[in-house]
């Protein structure tokens, strides 16, 4: 008989303390506060970290992370990551969304070997074992570059 595993559940808690319409800052115990609110298109400010921001920079960690975690497993230990994201908010079928994100992650490696295992891990693992990537709708396009310590780019 195959023994099922068990998966433990997390819970994570956030509260948001009204400032004026459209901004707010958002609070969660222990964790510095982050003044959050409309972006500059839906009547915000420029200073806000919008959902929309928060949700891109959410992917860019988790895929980082996750990157960070697999490649630790097998070994390899990047010398840098250096990642950007671009998310795309449409309006379909009546209501916005993130429609897309790309992620540009930019890693170096120690070695070759190093090099190909981190290539293989992010053809085809970091997105899959993301939860953030798993949690969205959107189309998430990883475009990575890599290069050994010595500065060239592969």
């Amino acid at each position: 008989m195959e023994t099922q595993k068990t998966y433990k559940s997390f819970r994570y808690k956030t509260d948001i303390v009204w400032k004026s319409p459209h901004r707010g800052v958002l609070t969660s115990v222990g964790k510095p506060e982050i003044g959050a609110g409309s972006p500059p298109e839906f009547r915000g400010h420029p200073e806000n970290w919008s959902p929309e921001d928060l949700l891109v920079g959410a992917l860019n960690t988790c895929l980082m992370l996750t990157f960070f975690a697999l490649a630790q497993s097998k070994g390899v230990e990047p010398v840098g990551y250096q990642p950007s994201a671009e998310g795309v908010l449409e309006n379909t079928d009546g209501k916005y969304r993130v429609t897309e994100v790309t992620v540009s992650p930019s890693v170096v490696l120690k070695s070759e070997a190093d090099l190909n295992v981190a290539r293989e891990l992010m053809q085809t693992k970091v997105e899959s074992n993301c939860f953030i990537t798993n949690s969205i709708s959107g189309k998430v396009k990883l475009t990575p570059q890599f290069r050994v310590e010595t500065g060239t780019t592969l």
